[in-house]
């Protein structure tokens, strides 16, 4: 495996991602390389390999392999082996800094599943598959894209398991301090809260308005005591044409136009969406929906839009 810059293709908070091949299988594959140097890479390793051991769900990030060795200069290596994901992850898909094309931005229904998709994924961290985990680091650059865009949720390298297992609430907390991604955290984590199953509830909600809207939480546009979601509470629901990103309004226009979807129909699925979204970023947790009504919603409003 070759980890020269020509194959890096990505940094996260512990390592690099660089591309590679499996020969005798003939897989390209993504290769996370932890950088041991940095202060807390290694327990991120364990972390996310404690957490892959135990969880298989069609929307998560499968891995090939661990791998916990020397290298060549006899210094500890520790890497995680992925499929490699050619339609890269929900960030390049939302955002080309004005290098992509229309086509290449995802469309509404593409935005839609992919939403739907993490929910499914959240919901079984949250209450179906033993010991509840909590992802901590939900972002839509931890949202990989398969072949046909299915959503795949990756780098646990800071989830968390339940101290009890047996919690099922959106309040319920495990006693680690909770890290994660300025922007998308939930304002309790900032306040030095522990990790909770609403504060995932509360990036989803982050996700899918950026997902709408079309900017990102860190957006230079958001200043001055006005962030994404009171951004979008100020303007909805009459006004929500008004924080809708470009490109879908351009979508929804020519659904209108060429009688593929009424309008009202084009209303009322952003109105749901973005409802749901708000219903997720409520400032105290036990005021959030759980994974489970928010996963039931989503495949509600994508089945409305599509039998239209």
């Amino acid at each position: 495996m070759n980890f020269s810059e020509s194959n890096l293709v990505g940094r996260g908070s512990y390592g690099s991602v660089y591309k590679g091949k499996l020969e005798e299988q003939r897989l390209e594959v993504a290769v996370k390389v932890f950088n041991l140097e940095m202060q807390g890479a290694e327990r991120s390793f364990l972390l996310e390999c404690e957490a892959l051991r135990s969880i298989k769900h069609r929307n998560l990030l499968p891995i090939i392999t661990a791998c916990s060795t020397e290298d060549n200069k006899r210094d500890d290596f520790k890497a995680l082996v992925y499929k490699f994901m050619p339609n890269g992850n929900l960030d390049t898909g939302l955002h080309h800094n004005g290098e992509g094309t229309a086509r290449e931005i995802l469309g509404l229904i593409q935005r839609i599943s992919i939403a739907l998709g993490i929910a499914d994924a959240l919901n079984y961290l949250h209450f179906e598959c033993g010991r509840p985990i909590v992802h901590c680091d939900l972002k839509p650059s931890n949202i990989l894209l398969d072949d046909d865009m299915t959503a795949l949720l990756g780098d646990f390298g800071i989830a968390r398991f339940y101290v009890d297992s047996r919690a099922t609430s959106t309040t319920s907390i495990s006693l680690i301090t909770a890290k994660g991604t300025i922007g998308y955290i939930a304002p309790e984590y900032a306040r030095g809260g522990h990790a909770s199953t609403s504060g995932d509830v509360y990036s989803f909600g982050i996700v899918l308005l950026e997902m709408l809207v079309g900017k990102r939480p860190t957006d230079a546009l958001f200043k001055d005591g006005i962030d994404i979601v009171s951004f979008v509470e100020s303007n909805f629901p009459h006004q929500i044409f008004q924080v809708l990103d470009p490109y879908l309004i351009k979508e929804l226009e020519d659904f209108v136009h060429g009688n593929v979807v009424p309008e009202n129909a084009v209303e009322q699925c952003m109105v749901s969406l973005l409802q749901v979204a708000l219903n997720c970023t409520r400032p105290l947790p036990s005021e959030r929906i759980h994974m489970k009504q928010i996963a039931k919603q989503m495949q509600a409003i994508k089945a409305r839009f599509v039998s239209v």
